[in-house]
């Protein structure tokens, strides 16, 4: 096995001295990041404002938005509910949510499967569109504030024709969404239920919810802006390099009546997500089987591309499939994904490598130059 070869005194200092001028430089206000590397802590550090305004440092109770870093959570539901036949990777979503039937452009209403909807081949895309419709047809994609339940919201993408048949084409998208829906209706109760069942208890997590534990503890989140971020207006509007547009509510996750978003919705601690994360690098640990684990590190997309070179996709979140391409030190087969609200994270099994890097700064501390920064500090690049 490959091992990298970084002496962990180095890759503290680099680390540090990242942090250290991202806070100075003001592109992030709080910051928790943590290494695993062979199943031991090798940098730990939570340092910055949870709320800057009120002088309150960032500690690693702290709890943050946890946005996109949901979607592994309940896609380890999902696969749980599979390992004992309660659900199927080709059962289609219609099966189980008769009021979810998207059609193509054709009037075809085409196959969504189970497997779709994990690795978003389900031609369900994040269109801000979506959002700006007239009311009684307005889509919420899970971080804008509803009051509508899955039905409700999520049947109203029948008249929203699909952009490309299931399983041709990669788009990020509502999936998850989907997905929590099905697995809410199977278990009988609601989605965060399920999510605790199998997976947040068994690990003995406590703060990792659809809810806020402990509101004190609840990070501010701050949105980019020039010449420091500012604190997130409610609601806000961020368009990346790419022009693609994101709606935020940061009161949603205190609406009882919004659905819990499967690709959103949680909020947690970052030693909760690295518990999650290494107990999936480690091979299930009580959630999950080491072959179910394989699965989801693998690339479930085949040969269907995607925008990122050397990027594929499994269950968990992107494959590196080609490292040149993808221009990252992250070995192959590496897991990578992020949260907009300001959280990015990796495994590394060839390197036996877990790496979370959570901040309160939408969306720098997802998609900036932080987190890339970081995973060069981490290999030494």
């Amino acid at each position: 096995m490959i091992r990298i070869f970084v002496l962990v005194a180095g890759m503290e200092y680099r680390i540090n001295q990242l942090i250290d001028h991202a806070l100075a430089a003001n592109r992030v206000t709080g910051t928790v990041v943590i290494v695993y590397r062979d199943g031991e802590p090798v940098f730990r550090r939570a340092t910055g404002f949870a709320d800057r305004e009120a002088g309150k440092p960032v500690g690693f109770d702290t709890i943050f938005r946890l946005a996109s870093v949901t979607k592994p959570l309940v896609a380890a539901t999902a696969l749980a509910m599979v390992e004992r036949g309660l659900l199927g990777l080709s059962d289609t979503a219609a099966s189980h949510l008769p009021w979810f039937h998207p059609r193509l452009e054709t009037g075809e209403v085409p196959d969504i499967t189970v497997h779709h909807l994990l690795t978003h081949t389900s031609g369900l895309v994040y269109d801000p569109s979506l959002e700006q419709l007239p009311p009684d047809m307005a889509v919420s994609l899970g971080l804008s504030d509803t009051d509508l339940d899955f039905e409700a919201n999520f049947s109203r993408l029948n008249a929203v024709p699909l952009p490309f048949r299931p399983g041709s084409q990669w788009a990020y998208g509502p999936s998850i969404d989907v997905l929590g829906a099905i697995i809410a209706k199977l278990h009988g109760g609601s989605l965060e239920e399920a999510v605790v069942h199998y997976v947040c208890n068994p690990l003995g997590l406590a703060d990792t919810r659809f809810h806020v534990t402990d509101p004190e503890r609840l990070a501010v989140p701050y949105a980019d802006a020039s010449p420091i971020p500012i604190r997130m207006p409610d609601p806000w509007a961020s368009t990346d390099a790419d022009g693609w547009t994101i709606a935020f509510s940061p009161s949603r996750i205190f609406n009882p009546k919004a659905f819990q978003s499967g690709g959103a919705g949680m909020a947690g601690t970052a030693d909760e997500i690295m518990t999650f994360l290494e107990t999936l690098r480690l091979g299930g640990g009580g959630i999950l089987k080491p072959e179910t684990v394989d699965m989801g590190f693998a690339n479930q997309i085949g040969a269907v591309n995607r925008e990122e070179p050397g990027m594929k996709f499994g269950y968990f979140g992107a494959v590196v499939e080609d490292p040149a391409a993808s221009g990252t030190p992250q070995s192959r087969g590496t897991v990578c994904w992020g949260g907009v609200y300001g959280l990015n994270w990796f495994v590394d099994r060839q390197n036996a490598l877990s790496v979370l890097s959570v901040t309160n700064n939408a969306l720098e501390g997802c998609m900036g130059e932080y987190p890339a920064r970081i995973t060069e500090a981490v290999y030494g690049a």
